[in-house]
This record gives C-alpha cells, sequence and structure tokens, in this order.
C-alpha cells in the first residue's frame, strides 16, 4: 500500500505507541488523526506532529463511547475527505486475579480493550472500504497470546482483540476487500500503561479491588516496562504491516513462541505451559 497522502487514524495517540504510530505516519508523508481521551497531551502531541510541517488534528475521544468513535470519523472524513488507516491502539491494564476483580473493574477494562477496538472496526470499516485501499490495525499484546497470572480482564480483552482482527482479516480476504488487518502484539514497553487508572472515573475506580497477588505482580511489571523498548520503535514495524499487509506484528518475536508452547502443551498432555 502506498501511504503518502493518505489518512491515518490513530487512537491512544498523545503517547507511548500511538504517539509512535503518528509520528511515524507524518514522517512518511501521511496526514494524521490524533485521538485520546487526555485532551492536553493531545493537544500537544498534535502541535508537535504539525511542527514537522505534516498535517495534523487532534480529536479528543473515549474509545469506550460509540458516539465518540462517531465523532472522531467525521471529524477525519470533515478535515481530510477520507480515512484509509485505522489504529485501535487506546488501552488500558490493571491488576487482579480472575476471582477478586470487582465486575467494575472488568466492565472498565473489556469496554477500553475490546469494544474500543469493535467499535472502530464498525465505524471505519465502510468509510475505509470506500476509498478502494487501506488497513486496519488494533494493538492486543503478548498477553492476547498467553493467558498469564494476574491479569484477568487485560488478558481477556487481548484474546478478544487477537480473534477480532483474525476474524476481520479473513473474512476480508473472503470477499476480495481491498482492505487488510493486522493485530500488534506488544511485549515489555516502556509506556505508561501501568498508571492507566489515571484516565478512569474517581467513582468508578473506587471500586479496584487490590490484591497482595495483584499488587506484588504490578511492581515487578511497572520496573519490567520501565526497562522495555522504546515506543518509537514500534511505530516503523506498524507502517511495515500496512505497506505489506502482514498480519501478525510482534515486537517480540521470541515471546511469540509461546503460543507454540502452548499448542504443544494441549496436543501432548492437555496440561498449561507455565
Amino acid at each position: 500500500m502506498e501511504v503518502e497522502g493518505r489518512v491515518a487514524v490513530v487512537t491512544g495517540a498523545a503517547s507511548g505507541m500511538g504517539r509512535a504510530m503518528a509520528d511515524t505516519f507524518a514522517a512518511a508523508g501521511m496526514k494524521v488523526v490524533l485521538a485520546d481521551i487526555e485532551e492536553a497531551p493531545l493537544n500537544d502531541a498534535a502541535a508537535e506532529v504539525r511542527a514537522t510541517d505534516a498535517e495534523a488534528i487532534a480529536v479528543r475521544t473515549d474509545v469506550s463511547q460509540l458516539a465518540q468513535i462517531e465523532a472522531l470519523a467525521e471529524a477525519a472524513v470533515e478535515e481530510f475527505g477520507a480515512v484509509h488507516v485505522l489504529c485501535n491502539n487506546a488501552g488500558v491494564g490493571i491488576p487482579g486475579p480472575v476471582g477478586d476483580m470487582s465486575l467494575e473493574d472488568w466492565r472498565w477494562t473489556l469496554d477500553i480493550n475490546l469494544w474500543g477496538p469493535i467499535y472502530g472496526c464498525h465505524v471505519f470499516l465502510p468509510i475505509i472500504e470506500a476509498t478502494g485501499e487501506g488497513h486496519i490495525n488494533s494493538t492486543a499484546s503478548v498477553a492476547g497470546l498467553y493467558g498469564g497470572a494476574s491479569l484477568g480482564a487485560y488478558n481477556v480483552s487481548k484474546h478478544g482483540v487477537v480473534a477480532l482482527m483474525a476474524t476481520l482479516e479473513r473474512d476480508l480476504r473472503l470477499r476480495n476487500s481491498p482492505v487488510h488487518a493486522s493485530v500488534l502484539c506488544p511485549g515489555p514497553i516502556n509506556t505508561n500503561i501501568v498508571y492507566s487508572q489515571r484516565n478512569r472515573d474517581p467513582e468508578d475506580a473506587a471500586h479496584h479491588v487490590r490484591t497482595d497477588q495483584g499488587d506484588k505482580f504490578w511492581d515487578m511489571l511497572k520496573g519490567y516496562l520501565a526497562e522495555g523498548m522504546d515506543p518509537a520503535d514500534v511505530g516503523p514495524m506498524v507502517l511495515d504491516a500496512v505497506r505489506t499487509n502482514r498480519f501478525w506484528v510482534l515486537t517480540h518475536p521470541e515471546m511469540g513462541k509461546i503460543a507454540r508452547y502452548q499448542a504443544d502443551a494441549m496436543l501432548d498432555d492437555g496440561h498449561l505451559t507455565r
């Protein structure tokens, strides 16, 4: 796919991997619509992208709300006339074993991580197909390939994103669509996801159930991610998937082997791999 002059919409674009995607797309000559729930950082990010002589706008968006995704699409088309690429990147994470998570924690995580991409695909696919070419990428995680402990809602949401995008790509190929789909499964990336609750409604956040297991895991994860890959390195990986129609985007391919280990264990003795 030729990307110069095309229009890309990126959610979660104020920081981290979303910001890296916006920067990478802009550097490749694309027009960029940056969306995020944090308005001040979002406006700063869009201004910095425009400072590179790229065309970019900011649209504050809560991806858990269908009406706001629809408004994002309308703003993109009104400003640039079309959308060719969508990156459903906005996401959150909180710790918790399955048996201890509150229903509010489940709803908050799934509304953003899974319903956000569902809404994005639902709203943007017909807009992108109308252009005669395009690509939809959604951010999952290696947690979408492996159900590790202490991340109940997050794991479920990311497995759902992998299934959503795999099904979408197969559906698109069956009808010879000009649009392709891909899924980004990052390993450890130095982003702000461990501070996700900064954007959560305080009354809803009050229902978060803390456990010793979850707290210990979260403390470990904070240090692990702080030493992780620079988000700036992820943007080019997604751009390459858009250009080449590659489905799987693994930032740490060696971690993708856990899917193979699970399949082997399933066929050999029926136990989960550790």
